[in-house]
């Protein structure tokens, strides 16, 4: 399975629509937004107007979407679900990958939707029961894994969640997806898990993971 992962839109669709082009000539199955459709709307625009816009052009690829809330967006909750991409909480299998994830982070700036660590490891473990059978699994979230290259911010503090962490360690899937702090884009391990924070897609930069025989190869693609 090839997995193409978009993140961080934050309501550039300027950029976004500069760079569908690019990821057009990829080879992908599954495209996998694990949050941040928007933050403040511009004028005249909700962040459910933004999130629909970027929902309506990824189903331009005709491929399967999983999303996930990001820290801002609280109010496309129910947008996912009613377009049968969320994986906030739920798990879906495609082809035997189990993929499974929870939304939103905590950040210092009281955003729209800020899960408490027990909230996340409780949506985690539902989830998750939802692919327990699937032969190979895939976490995805919005808030980076505790302690790793990927929770690390401008200053050099370590911001993630012990939470997902935990469900790492726990759950042992061969991939964890994440996003959330943009400057942590990149690639690192958990115990045999392969991890990535693909960067804000409209500042050019996705990730491409492949699983084959249960192996994972993934990789962070500057389009540039």
């Amino acid at each position: 399975m090839e997995i193409l992962i978009i993140s961080d839109v934050h309501n550039d669709l300027e950029n976004l629509m500069e760079y569908m082009d690019k990821i057009a000539l990829f080879n992908f199955d599954v495209i996998v937004f694990p949050g941040d459709f928007s933050d403040v709307p511009p004028k005249g625009f909700s962040s459910v107007d933004i999130s629909r816009i970027i929902i309506e052009e990824l189903k331009t690829f005709n491929k399967p979407i999983l999303a996930l809330p990001g820290n801002w967006d609280k109010d496309v909750i129910s947008i996912l679900e009613k377009e049968g991409i969320s994986i906030h909480g739920h798990g879906k299998i495609i082809d035997d990958v189990g993929f499974y994830g929870f939304g939103g982070a905590r950040t210092p700036f009281g955003t729209s939707f800020e899960p408490s660590e027990e909230e996340i490891e409780i949506g985690l473990e539902k989830a998750f029961e939802e692919v327990k059978d699937a032969k190979i699994k895939v976490q995805v979230t919005h808030a980076p894994p505790a302690r790793t290259k990927l929770d690390v911010v401008y200053t050099g503090a370590h911001v993630g969640s012990e939470a997902v962490r935990k469900a790492i360690e726990k759950f042992k899937p061969v991939l964890a997806v994440s996003a959330h702090i943009h400057e942590a884009k990149g690639i690192d391990e958990i115990e045999g898990t392969k991890l990535i924070n693909a960067g804000r897609f409209p500042e050019g930069y996705c990730g491409l993971a492949s699983i084959k025989n249960g192996k994972v190869e993934a990789k962070v693609v500057n389009l540039i």
